[in-house]
């Protein structure tokens, strides 16, 4: 039987996540051919500097290349409808980063082109359901050890887009979406709680914030993805000022089907958050409490007894998040790890050729609910009521 060592992957996008992409799979095994970059030059750059082998001219070769059996999709977001539909079209399995695409109208396209392909995995990459401790908490709600769900809360707060002067391509409502802090980081926390909790949202109550209206482009015309933070907020003179559209703040109230209720904030303004995504879930007999930068701590809450810690330790965790840690306990596991978690899940399925019935990672269906999701956020802020959230 073909091992994982035998399927050669190929990525598309040589910026922030593409790179996290191409260690995830050599993580786990895959052979990586390749990088196509905006460019050819972008792309020569990437491969040498990733140690690639091939630097495709365009995506046209890369797709066209025998070889490749699976693309990574690390492009822009408005180019992910179009790769991803070329991919499927190849015959490629297809790993694309979320959001699946800009539209509902356009992810319902790439669902329905899925299905004329069966025996193709297509996934969306929401890599932090693969923290082993965020798995422990779902198998801890499915087992019903913390009770009926009753509430969530959280948040997902950044700082790397605090100053007017820090530009990234996201930022751009053309570029991005209509939606930023919720698209862009807001969505990993929604399917995160969603996934761990059972729980399906059906209305919204959305209040979102353009802090900067204007930001200045330097004169590079973009800073790489987290880079900002990395210098002061005048490190390189501005030269353009940009209106913009999309939030950099937003407070969401969340129904969910069956009367739990939940409240989310979303910020990449937030001094001194890094990449900080927190969740609690209230239950009848327990709470949960989960915090992205101290991801080896699962908190679990009790009302007659002292509350606890669980160290991640796979000895102790559950069979189905027990297989997703690697190494001992003590032995810390962070976010790379859930890349490389997440494609053990996805390459295993690629091996049996087609998707697994109940699979961990988020499919084409998943990334269509979570652009509905936004769909109706924006609605939702647009007019300053309660939306639905429909299919």
């Amino acid at each position: 039987m073909p091992a994982l060592h035998d399927i050669t992957a190929a990525v598309i996008g040589a910026g922030f996540i593409g790179p996290v992409h191409v260690e995830g799979l050599r993580r786990v095994g895959i052979r990586v051919k390749g990088v196509a970059g905006i460019d050819a030059e972008e792309s020569k750059r990437a491969a040498a500097t990733l140690g690639l082998p091939h630097a495709y001219a365009s995506v046209d070769e890369l797709l066209a290349d025998p070889e490749v059996q699976s693309v990574h999709l690390a492009s822009p977001n408005r180019l992910h409808h179009t790769h991803a539909m070329a991919a499927l079209e190849a015959g490629k399995h297809v790993i694309c980063e979320k959001p699946l695409a800009m539209t509902s109208a356009q992810t319902s396209e790439l669902v329905a082109a899925k299905r004329r392909h069966p025996n193709l995995v297509a996934a969306v990459n929401y890599n932090l359901r693969f923290y082993p401790l965020s798995l422990e908490a779902r198998a801890l709600v499915r087992s019903g050890a913390i009770g009926p769900v009753l509430h969530v809360q959280g948040s997902y707060v950044q700082d790397w887009l605090l100053y007017p002067t820090d530009f990234n391509w996201r930022v751009q409502k053309q570029e991005g979406g209509e939606l930023r802090a919720v698209g862009d980081v807001g969505t990993h926390w929604l399917d995160l709680v969603t996934f761990v909790s059972g729980l399906e949202i059906e209305a919204v109550m959305a209040d979102l914030k353009v802090v900067h209206p204007t930001r200045f482009r330097p004169a590079s015309g973009s800073v790489q993805t987290f880079k900002g933070k990395e210098s002061g907020p005048a490190q390189e003179p501005a030269r353009e000022p940009v209106t913009i559209e999309t939030e950099d703040y937003g407070g969401i109230l969340l129904r969910f089907k069956g009367g739990a209720r939940g409240t989310l904030t979303v910020s990449q303004v937030t001094a001194g958050r890094k990449n900080c995504l927190r969740y609690e879930l209230a239950g009848g007999a327990k709470a949960l409490y989960f915090n992205s930068e101290s991801p080896n701590l699962l908190w679990i809450g009790e009302r007659s007894e002292p509350n606890r810690e669980l160290i991640r330790d796979p000895s102790l965790l559950a069979p189905e998040a027990a297989r997703f840690a690697s190494y001992p306990g003590g032995h810390n596991e962070g976010f790379p790890d859930t890349f490389k978690q997440l494609y053990r899940a996805v390459y295993t399925d690629v091996l049996h050729g087609k998707t697994s019935d109940d699979p961990l990672y988020a499919t084409f269906e998943d990334g269509h609910r979570e652009v509905l999701l936004c769909e109706a956020i924006a609605k939702s802020h647009r007019e300053q009521t309660w939306a639905s959230v429909t299919a």
